[in-house]
């Protein structure tokens, strides 16, 4: 993995991040945040969000919509929408850096966890885990590909589902880093 990866990238604003002065570490890392959002915009935990059933009459993009309909919302096309994002199959954390879009469910572009009071409930606390793990596992470990293998073998195929696990596992070995 180069150096100008997202590994690397979180690696170091994680390690220049880290310090007696800094009163609150997770927000200081907006690269490490970017990464999250971006990871979460092309694989959503479930890609095709809980269905809800409509209360009355309305019109959706056009199209009319009964009471007691059940609504789909598939989050995981939402976030591979060319209409909202420039190079949409890409993993490019850097439009989140100066964007103001989150994975609250305040922006229809971005909505892993839902959208509006029906959204998921424990958002708060998930994403909260999932940064401090990813700063721990940056901070503790350097990270690489096993000998041999390219960035370009890297599989990043689903499998459908649920929750679209990974079609074929992802290998990398985890090096400790000295303190």
């Amino acid at each position: 993995m180069d150096n100008d990866s997202p590994n690397e990238k979180s690696h170091h604003n994680e390690e220049s991040t880290s310090g007696e002065n800094k009163k609150n570490l997770i927000d200081e890392k907006s690269y490490l945040r970017a990464v999250i959002k971006e990871v979460f915009r092309l694989y959503p935990p479930a890609p095709i969000l809980v269905p809800r059933e409509t209360m009355e009459k309305c019109t959706i993009n056009g199209f009319e919509i009964q009471p007691k309909t059940l609504v789909h919302i598939n989050a995981w096309a939402i976030g591979r929408d060319p209409e909202f994002w420039k190079d949409a199959d890409k993993f490019v954390p850097e439009r989140f850096l100066k964007s103001e879009i989150d994975v609250r469910g305040r922006h229809p572009e971005l909505i892993p966890f839902g959208i509006g009071r029906r959204g998921c409930p424990e958002m708060t606390m998930g994403m909260a885990m999932v940064d401090i793990m990813l700063a721990n596992l940056l901070h503790a470990f350097d990270w690489k590909l096993p000998p041999g293998m390219k960035e370009q073998d890297l599989d990043f195929d689903m499998m459908p589902g649920l929750t679209m696990p990974k079609k074929n596992a992802l290998c990398l070995v985890a090096k400790p880093v000295q303190c």
